[in-house]
Formats: C-alpha cells, structure tokens, sequence
C-alpha cells in the first residue's frame, strides 16, 4: 500500500517475470488492470470450513475485474516486500472479515492470462493456496456480493458445467482442473 496527497490508501501490484521473480516495477491496481494487463504477483485461496466445504465468492457488482462472478473464497495481490501468506491474511479479513489457519500451498506455479471480460484482461503468476477458517465470513459488500458453503463434489458440478461460460472465473475453473487429490483430501476431511 501507499498514501496518496489525500491520505486515501492505494494497492499496488508487483510486475513479476515468467518464473514469478518481481521485476522491480510496480503500479496502482486499478490502473494495472486493463486491456493489456501485464504479467504481475497475485494468489488464489480456497477456504474449508470444519465440515470440509468449500466457501465460495460472488464478486461485487462494483469490481472492476469479474464483477458478479462466482468465485473460489479469496483471490488478491502481494504487496512490494508481502508474503503469499501475509496477503492472503490480509485480503481474508479485508474482504471476508474472517481469520485462516492452516495455509498450505496447491499450486506453487500456476500462471494464467484470460481472454478480455467486461475488457480488461487479467495475466497472473497466482500460487493457489489452500486454508480452513478460524473465524466466521462477515463480507465487506465493496468486495463480495454474496457468499456460501457447498461441499466439494457440488462446486466441481457448478464448474463443469460452466464451462466455457462465465458464472463463475476463469481461474477457478482452470484451478481446480489441476488441483492435486492428496493435498486437496485433508482439508475435505471434517474436523471434529
């Protein structure tokens, strides 16, 4: 984050090279984001509660990328000098107000680029992460339109039957398509 002449906060991204690697550069989110988005740090979290569902998202109306699709629980971007996990802390409370625990990584690798939506293009290096809750969601409505629990064999039905549409993001559907079982299992399993 920085502070503006009016004190007002403004997120800014981290330009990454092809192996995620910051290139130095970076730019206020809102004016990254466009027709011709280059490659830049983000992640994808995907949020369990203790009955091994799946928390999912349906963007705000207002959001300028994807607004009004559905969603995996919180996506977001690493500041200058944040940590994956501290990002992902952060955007949990910010735009769910609820606390994480046990964060553990999918997808270390995973890059993606979309074709345009609404015309902005979204191109990120987004390791997925995997977490259960600590908290209850109390949403910030800037960011989430709405929210609910469904169990795994359920959101992989929605997805697939998505596809090639538009209710619910590229990313999550491209995700999940790659999501390794045996990490995947212990966060279905319920705790007790």
């Amino acid at each position: 984050m920085i502070m503006n002449g009016d004190k007002k906060s403004v997120e800014l991204i981290v330009y990454v090279d092809e192996n995620g690697v910051p290139t130095g550069e970076t730019a206020p989110k809102l004016e990254a984001h466009n027709s011709s988005t280059r490659l830049h740090a983000a992640f994808s979290c995907y949020i369990f509660d203790d009955k091994g569902r799946i928390l999912v998202t349906r963007r705000a109306l207002g959001k300028k990328v994807w607004p009004g699709v559905w969603t995996n629980s919180v996506c977001g971007h690493p500041g200058p000098d944040e940590s994956h996990e501290s990002a992902i802390a952060r955007r949990a409370d910010y735009e769910l107000g609820m606390k994480i625990k046990d964060l553990s990584v999918m997808l270390p690798d995973y890059v993606y680029k979309t074709t345009p939506f609404n015309g902005i293009v979204e191109y990120e290096f987004c390791p997925v992460y995997l977490a259960r809750m600590s908290s209850d969601p109390n949403p910030n409505a800037e960011e989430v339109e709405a929210y609910k629990w469904i169990e795994w064999d359920e959101f992989v039905a929605h997805l697939a039957d998505d596809d090639g549409g538009n209710h619910w993001s590229f990313w999550c559907k491209d995700q999940v398509r790659r999501f390794r079982p045996e990490i995947l299992k212990s966060y279905l399993n319920p705790r007790t």
